[in-house]
């Protein structure tokens, strides 16, 4: 199935930054040759994914059917409507649910009342783990062997000056969401957004996705987020975690 893989390579060249892109572009990106790259367009063009505007080519709307499909099997609908929307309007923030896929976390539901000026995320958005509060959670609940994988492939970028990119450091912020049972960050993945996460279940007990409110630094502080709104969140999260308890997700999820 090779063909498959090089074909699913070229749908991940394209992002925000890198809508439309050349055929030469393409194959740099998803490293396939350019011929190769050429027959994949032409393949995904015909099945309908796949548009051209002179020698640009660009995703068409019939990709999103790939992520719908994921997200109708873990029933995000139904948690988005009640549980985030409810904490949204709880906080008159955001509210987001994530899941961890390598080295990023993935925003899979999100609700909000408030448009965060420096940062705007919606489902399908994707950041570094190591400066999020939600990737530092589900970090906290992978096995040893998955955590010490991730340290060898993750590249510690600084997002801003106050992010963390230590090994050492993040080994312990991780270990202390380990403990406490949430993370909180603050002006790490950008500049004026503060965020507090804390770990959803499955029914035996394991990390599968992790749930977040976040705010603007001039709103709130670290520490006044903590104390007003942790106790609200792990509500939220044993609520979110009873309801999805039964969807073959969790399982498999917490074992990726």
């Amino acid at each position: 199935m090779g063909g498959l893989s090089k074909g699913l390579a070229v749908i991940r060249a394209f992002s925000s930054d890198h809508a439309a892109l050349t055929l030469s572009n393409v194959a740099r990106s998803a490293g396939i040759p350019a011929a190769t790259a050429r027959r994949c367009l032409l393949t995904l063009e015909e099945l309908g994914y796949i548009t051209r505007n002179g020698r640009d080519f660009l995703l068409r709307p019939r990709v999103l059917e790939l992520g719908a499909a994921y997200l109708e099997s873990m029933n995000i609908e139904h948690v988005t409507r009640t549980h985030l929307e409810e904490l949204a309007r709880a906080t008159s923030d955001s509210a987001a649910l994530c899941v961890l896929d390598g080295v990023e976390i993935v925003y899979v539901a999100r609700a909000s009342l408030r448009t965060l000026v420096r940062l705007e995320a919606h489902v399908g958005s994707r950041f570094p783990a190591h400066a999020t509060s939600t990737g530092r959670v589900l970090l906290a609940g992978v096995s040893a062997d998955r955590l010490q994988r991730y340290f060898e492939t993750a590249i510690f970028q600084a997002l801003t000056e106050r992010t963390v990119t230590d090994p050492a450091r993040l080994r312990q912020l991780i270990d202390s969401a380990r403990r406490s049972g949430y993370a909180a960050v603050e002006d790490e993945l950008a500049y004026g957004v503060i965020a507090l996460a804390v770990p959803v279940f499955d029914q035996r007990g394991r990390v599968v996705a992790a749930l977040n409110t976040s705010s603007h630094t001039r709103r709130i502080s670290k520490t006044k987020l903590v104390r007003e709104r942790l106790k609200m969140l792990q509500q939220v999260s044993q609520q979110i975690s009873t309801d999805l308890a039964t969807s073959p997700w969790l399982s498999l999820s917490a074992q990726v």
